[in-house]
């Protein structure tokens, strides 16, 4: 399989007492927090590799309801390990978010990651590492709780 020229990263996320909790992920290669994240593959659209992921990663059925975000944070090509396969024209790459309900689901891990929390939106902040994730959960977060974008 070809690695696609985009990456996709997905919170999961179910409702709490007060709100909602994200799902985070800490993965194992680098150590940070942050959702499901990975790449498309082969002619995949960013939501079937947001679903494909999210199964891989967490266990979270591909059947689940996804949510895309209209957060789009550029990436440069330089980030991926396999970046050569787009060639000298490509000089950076899009990556899409989603949320996906998991108010029902047992994160079951993979090797890329080595322990996961659900936390609330305030901690969620604190734990990631990267703003344009940071402002993909804020995207989130208002419009799961039903606000707008100035409330």
């Amino acid at each position: 399989m070809a690695r696609a020229p985009f990456q996709v990263l997905v919170y999961p996320y179910r409702k709490a007492r007060d709100g909602f909790e994200y799902a985070l992920l800490q993965r194992s290669d680098a150590g940070y927090w942050q959702g499901v994240a990975g790449g498309g593959e082969d002619n995949e659209t960013p939501l079937e590799a947001a679903k494909r992921e999210t199964r891989e990663e967490s266990g979270i059925p591909e059947a689940s309801t996804f949510l895309q975000l209209e957060t789009v944070c550029p990436n440069p090509v330089t980030d991926f390990r396999d970046s050569y396969l787009w060639g000298d024209d490509v000089y950076v790459i899009p990556q899409y978010f989603f949320g996906v309900q998991a108010d029902q689901q047992t994160i079951v891990l993979s090797h890329e990651h080595t322990a996961h929390c659900w936390v609330n939106y305030d901690e969620a902040l604190s734990l990631i590492k990267y703003d344009g994730n940071k402002i993909a959960l804020w995207e989130l977060n208002r419009k799961l709780r039903g606000l707008g974008p100035r409330d």
